[in-house]
């Protein structure tokens, strides 16, 4: 069973930088898509950014221009480097992976807590 492994979230005061990496447990065969998501309290998942195996990326307008996405095929990480945070960016980051053959997984969640 593949297991997705996030480290990074914490504290951090708002315009502040936090670093999240995911890593896969095992190789991942014919991966296609990365991302994070995540979930504030009340409300439901929503996409943060995802990037291809090509390395075409997409973004939430809510973060466009100081999130920034990025993997490494050969390792099977993605990170997301977030710049400028506000308080509203306070969440549990989920790690997502979908493979061509519609297999998804799903790391544990990691909690960033921007403070005001």
């Amino acid at each position: 069973q593949v297991q997705l492994v996030e480290s990074g979230g914490g504290l951090v005061q708002a315009g502040g930088s936090l670093r999240l990496s995911c890593a896969a447990s095992r190789s991942i065969f014919a991966i296609n898509l990365m991302g994070w998501y995540r979930q504030a309290p009340g409300k439901q998942r929503e996409l943060v950014a995802g990037i291809t195996s090509g390395g075409s990326t997409n973004y939430a307008d809510a973060v466009k221009g100081r999130f920034t996405i990025s993997r490494d095929n050969a390792k099977n990480t993605v990170d997301l480097q977030m710049n400028s945070l506000k308080p509203e960016d306070t969440a549990v980051y989920y790690c997502n992976v979908k493979t061509k053959l519609i297999l998804e997984y799903w790391g544990q969640g990691t909690q960033v807590t921007v403070s005001s």
